[in-house]
């Protein structure tokens, strides 16, 4: 099967659910689209019974597809290069400090806590799993999905300063998540007694620093660029060509590419760019431009994490271990948040139970379970596969599906 065909199928996929969904069941397209998902899937299960054709052909579409390289090499640039595009850069810039916090420290705290508890839970339940690779589940559970976040906080009416405090951290932790994710693998791969501190630090550093350092870079070229014509045809490609640019040149210097991408972004983005570089009419097809990006890509990549099921290994103990997750998670997520919202409260006017509506409005999506596949077979795969997806499920369709009269409760 040639990759157009595999296109073809996803993009036909996503359109029929798409439309199921804004037909029938109303639902935020995130939620919708992975709900749809995940019962043709399990129709296609039921269905093999009789006649195995479809399945067959479903899992041959994804054993095709590298998820992993799809999602973290191609689709995210584009997704958070359009997030950051939308986002208030004077309310993000307001509450820089909070940001900052909930993306490095929160990332890393509760990276710590979710690898240690799981740990000792999965000894508990009879899985014999080395710390390390604990900690390696850790790093890549703990980043909040932008892509999931901000689908679902579209509709969730959360008031507007801590709406920015949620897709400003989503955006940042995705990119440090990811970091923290490679650095834990570096040692889990060479063994910790051949990396040393440094070596950790100056991975860390380059990958952040000049992963913003690009998306400084690129941001200012693109004004500049833009600035100097007024044709709105070609300033989209412009925007085109510094994503896909930008995320050629991180890879190749081994720079963080999704940090680079809401750099840029957010600068593109930026109300004095828009209008000194922007006409009203460039402003407008650029906005609509990565709008439809956005939501071309959000609906193919949720169909593609439905019909990821169908690969895992469900075995009975690591259900349990997925199931056990989903508190540890929650409770890892809340106590990560404490010391920076104690701490910025002061200076900041946070709503009432801030930490609680981010603790259950911080989903997890596809990053997680992008880098859950790219696990060697060493490092306990399978298990983390599928305690990843059992906790990306309940995550958009129940976190997702209450966080809006979570809201409404509390009298946000």
């Amino acid at each position: 099967m040639d990759y157009f065909l595999i296109a073809t199928v996803l993009v036909a996929l996503s359109a029929i659910f798409g439309y199921i969904n804004v037909r029938f069941l109303k639902l935020p397209n995130t939620i919708g689209l992975m709900l749809v998902t995940i019962v043709f899937t399990l129709a296609v299960l039921i269905l093999s019974y009789f006649d195995s054709t479809l399945l067959n052909a479903e899992k041959d579409i994804i054993n095709q597809i590298d998820f992993k390289t799809v999602l973290l090499d191609g689709m995210l640039s584009f997704l958070l290069f359009a997030g950051a595009l939308h986002t208030n850069f004077n309310q993000l810039k307001v509450q820089r400090g909070p940001v900052l916090a909930f993306s490095t420290l929160g990332v890393l705290v509760s990276t710590f806590l979710v690898g240690t508890i799981m740990f000792y839970v999965l000894q508990l339940i009879g899985l014999e799993v080395a710390f390390i690779y604990c900690l390696l589940f850790g790093a890549l559970i703990s980043p909040t999905d932008p892509i999931a976040v901000l689908g679902i906080l579209k509709q969730a009416k959360v008031p507007k300063k801590l709406e920015t405090k949620i897709v400003g951290e989503s955006l940042f932790n995705d990119g440090v998540g990811v970091v923290v994710f490679l650095t834990i693998y570096q040692i889990a791969s060479l063994g910790g007694d051949n990396v040393s501190v440094i070596d950790v630090a100056s991975l860390f550093a380059q990958e952040v620093i000049g992963g913003i350092a690009l998306g400084l870079l690129l941001g200012w070229v693109t004004y500049r660029l833009m600035k100097s014509i007024d044709d709105y045809d070609i300033e989209v490609i412009i925007t085109l060509a510094t994503v896909m640019v930008g995320t050629a040149i991180a890879h190749y210097l081994h720079l963080s590419a999704p940090l680079a991408m809401v750099t840029a972004g957010l600068m593109v983005g930026m109300d004095t760019v828009r209008d000194n570089a922007m006409s009203k009419i460039t402003e407008d097809y650029v906005d609509k431009f990565w709008e439809l990006i956005d939501v071309l890509l959000n609906t193919i990549l949720f169909v593609l994490i439905g019909m990821e099921m169908l690969v895992l290994t469900f075995e009975g103990s690591y259900i349990l271990a997925g199931l056990l997750a989903i508190p540890i998670i929650l409770l890892c997520r809340f106590t990560s948040l404490l010391l920076p919202i104690n701490f910025f409260k002061k200076k900041l006017d946070f709503v009432p139970n801030t930490n609680l509506i981010m603790t259950w409005g911080g989903l997890r999506g596809g990053i997680s379970i992008a880098l859950a596949l790219g696990l060697t077979e060493e490092m306990h795969r399978e298990l983390f596969l599928v305690i990843t997806y059992i906790v990306v499920v309940f995550s958009i369709l129940v976190q997702g599906l209450t966080v809006s009269k979570l809201v409404e409760k509390l009298k946000v």
